[in-house]
């Protein structure tokens, strides 16, 4: 197994994986700094305000792209056990 080989399979794992985290982080930004907005806004600084609604939007988020994160890691994982055996040579 060559280095270029060891550096593209990594690559490729790190791409999947930000690809499929991608949609949560960016609903947590978003939802984190529009309730930190309101907060600065309202004077109002509870914790559980920016608790909650960043844990529903994961959840509602996680719901509708359950189905497409798990297509894109089982062609990733499919893909990557269709080329073990030119792995080895």
């Amino acid at each position: 197994m060559s280095d270029t080989l060891v550096v593209q399979l990594v690559r490729h794992a790190m791409v999947v994986c930000l690809l499929v985290a991608a949609p949560l982080l960016v609903t947590e930004l978003i939802v984190g700094v529009t309730v930190s907005v309101i907060q600065a806004v309202t004077q109002v600084q509870e914790q559980t305000l920016t608790f909650v609604p960043k844990l529903v939007a994961v959840a509602v988020v996680l719901v509708l792209f359950l189905p497409w994160m798990l297509g894109v890691l089982v062609d990733y994982v499919a893909g990557t056990i269709r080329s073990l055996p030119m792995l080895s040579q």
